[in-house]
């Protein structure tokens, strides 16, 4: 790796998102399609270079037309690739979604047998650059099959030595999130789950994820017990998302609610990547728990506007206008 750390390294799904240019039809009756860089982990990346953070992938791809293009447009959008890997046996995954403004969107992942982004080997990780990244960036899709799952809890183990070295020079311990990103059609049961996140909140300082993903996780959809509840078992930092009830953000000694921004939905798809990239701009920049939730949220509302995911994500010009005009809202407990 190069000297300099990165701001974001995320590990998790890339791929091809294969979307209508049709709205409100099933695919059936769709004649015409866009092509965009997809999965959730490369949305995040390229939403957290759009704002200005120097941020890289850990992924896979297939030996294929569409690996090669989604190895070309991370860079294009300013996303080291160079940990993304080529794994030959399946191909870059390809999914495809309806559009049915403004909260049905379905999506169609073909994925199987396997995805090269669930191929990564724990050889393959780069400790040094999972260990200085300045903010590391994990999804609980990642963990949903082996040789991932050991891939994930081997880069935790070392970002874990990150965390000893600050605790013990008395500085703030690494930002190490789990995006709580739950898909039921990727796991053999709810429970297996459930086990899974169990064991990895323990090497995490910020959870993120809504009412359903929270419930998967700890058990619980109240927000604020669900909070309270991922704060207990060791993360420093919990949110969780209610859509039109705006996002609660909650650590040992303070909890924010912030409103929703008012949209007209055109996808919602790419609006939780959006949150999750503008989320790690504020962690990284110390903001106040408040600013840090408008901000994303703000982030989330523009690109539900838009139909695209990657290509789709906000500047921090057009996230900060609108971030402002929902500054009044916010609650302070």
């Amino acid at each position: 790796m190069t000297n300099q750390p990165y701001d974001v390294l995320a590990i998790g799904r890339c791929g091809v998102d294969v979307y209508p240019l049709q709205v409100g039809v099933g695919l059936e009756e769709v004649q015409t399609f866009g092509k965009f860089l997809g999965g959730s982990a490369a949305n995040v990346a390229v939403a957290a270079a759009r704002l200005g953070n120097r941020s890289a992938l850990i992924s896979g791809v297939g030996d294929d037309p569409f690996g090669r293009y989604v190895r070309a447009e991370l860079e294009r959008l300013d996303v080291d690739s160079r940990f993304v890997a080529t794994h030959g046996e399946f191909p870059t995954p390809v999914t495809f979604c309806e559009i049915f403004p403004p909260d049905d969107f379905p999506l169609y992942f073909y994925r199987k047998p396997s995805a090269p982004d669930l191929q990564i080997r724990a050889d393959e990780i780069d400790s040094e650059a999972v260990r200085s990244a300045r903010l590391y960036w994990s999804t609980v899709t990642g963990l949903s099959e082996e040789p991932s799952r050991s891939a994930h809890f081997a880069a935790w183990e070392a970002r874990g030595e990150r965390s000893r070295e600050d605790d013990q020079h008395g500085q703030r311990r690494s930002l190490t999130v789990l995006d709580l990103d739950y898909r039921p059609m990727f796991w053999a049961s709810p429970a297996a789950a459930t086990e899974q996140v169990r064991k990895a909140l323990a090497h995490v300082t910020v959870a993120v994820g809504n009412r359903e993903e929270c419930e998967i996780a700890v058990g619980e959809t109240n927000p604020h017990k669900a909070a309270d509840a991922l704060l207990d078992l060791g993360v420093e930092l919990a949110i969780v998302k209610q859509g039109p009830r705006g996002v609660l953000g909650k650590t040992k000694h303070s909890s924010v609610t912030v409103p929703p921004n008012e949209v007209d939905v055109v996808n919602g798809l790419g609006a939780g990547d959006a949150f999750g990239g503008s989320l790690c701009h504020g962690l990284l920049n110390n903001w106040s728990l408040e600013k840090t939730l408008r901000y994303a949220n703000a982030a989330g509302a523009i690109v539900a506007g838009r139909l695209e995911c990657s290509t789709a994500m906000p500047t921090a010009a057009e996230v900060a206008d609108l971030a402002e005009q929902t500054a009044i809202g916010a609650v302070n407990v």
